[in-house]
């Protein structure tokens, strides 16, 4: 069942992108994206994690698309996941958070190595897009490639809104860490 969803999810993002597959273009497919969240207040921290997401990249073009379904995110406490879900990320409208965009600087996909780059795009969360340039690291090792970034999150640069109730436990920027492997698509 599972395996049915991620090989649905890679194929809406293919199509998402409008990517045309050419015999020349190598099309690179991660089915398990880990996305960390961390937020911290003198109150309390929260934590979460997925290893549900997903990513699509183009290695011709450069284009790259990560998605990851908001309600796979699982936390320490289920009362704090469904205050999560329901409250402030309003996870059956938003469902999903999604980055699209270009990794610079150029790449030469078939060489090993370690490359420090950043995707300049469109990311999508709580269903406001933003513009961003997130920093990452790229590690190429026989035709595998890993992907690495951690960034910030504002709440109030998505629309999420913070009952004045919380507001000492939910910080007003989220950390996130998005790791995982891509291989090539058959």
């Amino acid at each position: 069942m599972t395996s049915i969803k991620n090989k649905k999810l890679v194929l809406a993002l293919i199509c998402c992108l409008g990517f045309v597959l050419q015999s020349t273009a190598q099309t690179f497919v991660g089915k398990s994206i880990k996305v960390n969240l961390f937020s911290s207040t003198p109150v309390e921290d929260i934590k979460a994690s997925s290893t549900t997401g997903s990513a699509v990249l183009v290695a011709q073009t450069q284009e790259l698309a990560v998605q990851l379904p908001i309600k796979s995110l699982v936390f320490d406490r289920k009362l704090m996941q469904e205050h999560f879900n329901e409250n402030y990320m309003e996870s059956d409208k938003y469902p999903l958070a999604k980055f699209k965009g270009v990794i610079e600087p150029k790449i030469d996909w078939t060489k090993d190595g370690e490359y420090t780059v950043n995707a300049k795009g469109t990311l999508t969360v709580h269903g406001v897009d933003q513009p961003r340039s997130i920093s990452g690291k790229i590690t190429i090792k026989n035709g595998i490639i890993n992907l690495d970034s951690s960034f910030e999150v504002t709440c109030v640069a998505h629309q999420i809104k913070i009952p004045k109730l919380v507001f000492t436990k939910i910080a007003e920027v989220i950390q996130l860490k998005v790791s995982g492997t891509l291989t090539p698509l058959k």
